[in-house]
């Protein structure tokens, strides 16, 4: 028999999260703990680190100039991070399957559940074709005619060195290898994220120092660059020729909105903390090295970039279907020709671990969807390893959109992708940030200390309503450019609000369909699900010499 659960005091400052004592059985239909903290570790570092960084910040450099670049980029940052420690604190003494999904129901409203769980799973089933699309205008080899949608990426980039075999067969083998991986289970996708994840944080340390190298004279055409491009063509960028200080903040503005495409995902962790072993252990640490890989990957990513090429190099204007990397640019001019193969090699494993990250993370939504009630049923089922298997065949599906072709104007259509994708994850952002001040305020009216939690930061609330009022004002202000005289663009317009308008939509007619009234403080559920949490808990055994205890530290 279900033993009743405790209720907190709610006159008492005493009370603290560590008198909990409730038994709640594991039942069927739920997922299992299989990730490690290396897993953990390393999904977070993967979730930062993709196509965004790699090539998106070619059009954010032409842009917005190198310091353009680099501020849009560290006010980004200063959003994530606020993200991230709102979410954290809430994840880590929660770690429920559906993530901030759920967490949404038990602070704020069903509704707000309803509406941050679809946008959630749009977000990721349409970021997708971005991703692949960027690819494939990077390495246009011999198509004149298709361009594939998600997983065609790495189709394109192995016909790069076998251009003789189609590349519908390509596609089929990558969507073969995505679904096997996620149909593995929890466990399959925590090992290959593991090792895709390496390859991309190996990837970009090395860039980043290479790219120091060549600005310092170290190439082979010994051309020592320093600042000379913060001088010419400029620190900033006067955007669409607008002369003045309204250019430039306009050009710097401009970058915010790819500078949010790149940072998409950072949230991924919320999502694993269901399937997350020892959570209120790894979760943490996994959140506090956040500002760690926003400091390291971005902020002296950017910086690199804007020293090693000038801001009107025409290969940076995605919309032109031939942009490049500005890494890739910046070897070309250096006169190194022996790294194309393996950066391309590299990016291919950047493509199948966004893929697999891709379908990973829409089917866990869909799954937390599903069990708050807010999809069918159907998508709850698990198998005994605890694999929601119908959440990931209904999600694998969309992967077949990898046959979609466009037959012209790839940059174009990559640029609305990063425009929805964009809007939408700054919308889950926004999501967060109001749940976490719905969290903080039940925990004062409950009386519960937040220094008993497993993970807290002193700048609370004050980071959630930061977050909560960037990402809305950034949203509205996302598709200004088409209102500019003569820049008015339907498909523009269309592709960047959708988003922003459907999230509310959501929200409204889940609250007039179910008429549920937001949660009270006083009423929150700070109390379910803790017995199992902690029952799952298991003691790590000491490390056995130093280089265990290193790989410990740094996982």
């Amino acid at each position: 028999m279900q033993s009743e659960p405790k209720v907190f005091n709610k006159g008492s400052s005493q009370d603290s999260l560590q008198d909990v004592e409730v038994t709640i059985p594991k039942g069927p239909g739920q997922l299992h703990r299989q990730l490690k903290n290396r897993h953990i570790a390393m999904i977070s570092i993967g979730g930062v680190i993709g196509t965004g960084l790699f090539v998106g910040t070619a059009n954010s450099l032409a842009w917005g100039g190198p310091v353009g670049l680099l501020l849009g980029y560290i006010m980004m940052g200063t959003i994530v991070l606020s993200v991230m420690v709102s979410l954290g604190e809430m994840i880590a003494y929660l770690p429920i399957p559906g993530g901030h999904i759920k967490l949404a129901e038990r602070f704020v409203d069903p509704a707000m559940s309803f509406a941050m769980g679809w946008n959630y799973w749009y977000n990721w089933t349409v970021v997708a074709p971005g991703d692949y699309l960027l690819l494939f205008i990077l390495f246009p080899i011999h198509l004149t005619g298709p361009s594939p949608a998600e997983l065609s990426a790495a189709a394109i980039l192995i016909d790069y060195w076998h251009p003789s075999v189609s590349n519908a067969v390509f596609v089929m083998m990558c969507i073969i290898v995505v679904v096997t991986i996620n149909m593995l289970g929890a466990g399959a996708y925590g090992e290959t994220e593991f090792v895709f994840a390496s390859i991309k944080v190996l990837t970009i340390i090395g860039l980043i120092i290479l790219g120091i190298i060549i600005d310092l004279g170290g190439g082979p055409d010994h051309d020592r660059i320093g600042f000379r491009y913060w001088k010419n063509p400029g620190p900033f960028v006067q955007y669409k020729n607008i002369a003045g200080a309204k250019g430039r903040f306009l050009g710097w503005w401009a970058v915010l909105n790819n500078a949010a495409f790149s940072f998409i995902g950072t949230e991924i962790v919320a999502i694993a903390a269901g399937e997350a072993k020892n959570p209120r252990r790894n979760l943490p640490k996994a959140i506090r090295r956040v500002y760690i890989r926003v400091l390291l990957f971005y902020i002296l990513g950017t910086t690199v970039i804007g020293l090693l090429v000038p801001s009107n190099n025409q290969q940076l204007v995605i919309e032109s279907g031939t942009a490049a990397s500005p890494f890739v640019i910046a070897i070309q001019k250096a006169g190194i020709k022996s790294l194309p193969s393996l950066i391309n090699a590299c990016l291919l494993s950047s493509a199948w671990s966004a893929a697999s990250s891709d379908l990973y993370t829409s089917s866990r939504a869909l799954y937390g969807l599903a069990i708050s009630g807010n999809a069918p049923r159907i998508f709850a089922k698990t198998s005994k390893s605890g694999l929601p298997y119908v959440a990931v065949i209904f999600c694998a599906l969309f992967t077949l959109l990898a046959f979609m072709a466009v037959s012209a104007g790839a940059g174009q259509v990559f640029q609305w992708f990063v425009n929805m994708t964009s809007v939408a994850g700054l919308m889950t952002w926004f999501g967060i940030a109001v749940t976490y001040i719905r969290f903080h305020k039940g925990l004062k009216a409950q009386g519960i200390d937040r220094k008993t939690l497993p993970y807290y930061t002193r700048v609370q609330p004050f980071a959630a309503w930061y977050a909560c009022i960037t990402t809305f004002i950034i949203c509205l202000f996302s598709g200004w450019s088409v209102f500019l005289k003569g820049e008015w663009d339907t498909a523009t317009f269309v592709t960047t609000y959708l988003p922003f308008i459907f999230f509310p939509i959501l929200y409204v007619s889940s609250r007039l369909y179910y008429r549920i009234p937001p949660v009270k403080p006083h009423e929150m559920d700070f109390v379910s699900d803790i017995a199992q949490i902690e029952a799952d808990e298991v003691d790590d055994p000491p490390p056995k010499n130093k280089l265990e205890a290193f790989w410990r530290w740094l996982m």
